[in-house]
């Protein structure tokens, strides 16, 4: 039996061409919600690198772990710091890859645990920013695009009670409640400006935030308003009038394709430094980051490491290009992938059973519906994309992508499908993944297989349920769920057709379900 690999820490010899953390820094400048793996690949290497550079080491992030709670004491053990493992090829096609241990991460909290003391680093004067990727469900919406008052219902209650006098000890329930507590509690604390910086995969991200937020608010001063004095209420229109003179909430773009991290990833990593790291994660070479200026606050100097800082129309610009052409694109290969039985990105993407339905979506009508941000290249950065989708070092699976498609499918697909219907053609490719779609929601359903999709999982199962096994019915019912595609585009007559058509033919060309 081998001896097991001592743990990554601030004292573990690494060998030599894996990157030792350049600065580690002195406090808490910036809460994260949403510590996962693609903060820890993006974010958090952007900071260091901005520390780095500019020497100013009072960035340090505290990052809120919203799903996996077992991070918290593996960061821990390991003094803050984790792996980056970059996996890319060469000019020949051979495997390059590159790790960088980073410690611009001082701790992580998980909520059901320590919201108070994650409320309390919001407050914090120290803390300049809060930061969120907390993906598209984490912002709590319905169908129509309001906030879910009932998922929020525990956190609007408890910041009721904070906001007049309460002690901030229940554990939050969403990110959004676990926000709006935070911004509470710095501003009955100290009141001092902060820039909330949204970097999720949706257009608008940061409008779209801070509509979440004021419906948070409002619904708040609403039950105060039936239960308890006038003078609580003042409280809570107070608190809304500080939110708008003292935060702001600049939108941004991010982009870097991160796979799940798995068994293997941890093995190959802990084979490159010699030590074990529970944090680890790889990511391809690529990375991306637009970000509005608009702050409130200081915030560190991210454009000397490699971020743009620009004004809203050009984030607005990336973010729709990148929404509707990488991540529609990667719905549509995951989608059909999983249906023929790829389980990498890397797979589906090349296969001729999908790459023509893939570059039909991706030129045909992905990218006519977007605005070119200023001195892009939109073919070439399209072209680009599906190579990088093509990269077999980062084994990112079909499967991993293909969640949430109730939540993503809107965002990615709906506005290049109403500009195409609006110009009087059918959006071919998109006709194609919604298809897929459907096809993959009847057979997961039918086959107890898990859908990935909590948010959605009722009204889908409900669908195929009363449909069966009539593959058309299921997809004209799919495709005219409220809040899948915009206005009428879900029962347009020739887009319906269309789809109805992919559909028939997935059905019999492909009979498995990965």
């Amino acid at each position: 039996m081998t001896n097991p690999s001592p743990r990554l820490g601030a004292s573990t010899p690494l060998p030599d061409g894996v990157g030792a953390p350049p600065v580690v820094p002195t406090g808490v400048g910036i809460v994260h919600l949403g510590w996962g793996a693609f903060h820890r690949a993006h974010q958090a290497l952007y900071t260091q690198d901005a520390m780095a550079a500019s020497g100013d080491l009072t960035w340090g992030i505290l990052g809120d772990v919203e799903r996996t709670p077992a991070l918290v004491p593996a960061l821990r053990e390991q003094d803050g710091r984790y792996t980056v493992l970059t996996v890319g090829q060469d000019d020949d096609g051979a495997a390059v890859e590159h790790a960088q241990v980073v410690a611009s991460v001082l701790d992580v909290a998980y909520p059901g645990d320590e919201t108070p003391r994650l409320l309390a680093a919001m407050a914090a004067p120290s803390t300049h920013l809060i930061t969120l990727t907390v993906t598209e469900k984490g912002y709590c919406r319905d169908a129509d695009g309001s906030l879910d008052l009932t998922q929020v219902a525990p956190d609007t209650a408890a910041l009721a009670a904070e906001l007049c006098g309460g002690t901030a000890t229940r554990p939050a329930a969403t990110a959004i409640g676990l926000l709006v507590r935070g911004l509470a509690a710095r501003y009955q604390a100290n009141g001092s400006p902060v820039t909330v910086l949204s970097c999720d995969n949706m257009a608008h991200n940061g409008t779209v935030l801070k509509a979440m937020v004021d419906q948070f608010v409002a619904a708040t001063g609403a039950a105060c308003a039936g239960t308890t004095p006038d003078a609580e209420c003042a409280q809570v229109a107070a608190f809304r009038t500080w939110i708008a003179a003292a935060t702001t909430w600049p939108s941004s773009m991010v982009d870097r394709i991160t796979p799940a991290v798995t068994p293997r990833t941890l093995d190959r990593i802990e084979a490159v430094l010699g030590a074990r790291d529970e944090a680890a994660i790889s990511a391809e070479p690529f990375r991306q980051w637009v970000i509005e200026d608009n702050f409130a606050a200081p915030r560190p100097a991210w454009e000397l490491a490699g971020a743009q800082i620009v004004a809203a129309d050009v984030v607005n610009s990336w973010e729709e290009a990148k929404l509707r052409m990488l991540n529609g694109t990667h719905s549509l290969i995951a989608y059909a992938g999983r249906l023929f039985g790829y389980a990498t990105m890397a797979e589906a993407v090349v296969a001729p059973e999908i790459a023509e339905h893939a570059r039909a979506y991706m030129f045909g009508d992905a990218l006519p519906s977007v605005t070119p941000p200023t001195g892009a290249d939109l073919p070439a950065y399209g072209e680009g994309l599906l190579a990088r989708f093509a990269n077999p070092a980062t084994g990112h699976s079909t499967r991993q992508v293909s969640t949430d498609g109730s939540q993503k499918i809107p965002f990615r697909w709906g506005g290049a499908a109403t500009s195409a219907l609006a110009e009087g053609r059918v959006p071919a490719g998109i006709a194609f993944g919604l298809a897929a779609w459907s096809e993959f929601v009847r057979r997961a359903v039918t086959g107890g297989v898990d859908l990935g999709d909590p948010a959605g999982a009722a009204a889908l199962t409900a669908v195929v349920t009363e449909q069966g096994d009539d593959v058309e019915g299921v997809a004209r019912a799919l495709i005219a769920l409220p809040g899948i595609l915009p206005g009428q585009a879900g029962t347009d007559p020739a887009l319906v057709a269309a789809v109805v058509g992919h559909a028939k033919a997935l059905a019999a060309a492909s009979t498995g379900l990965l």
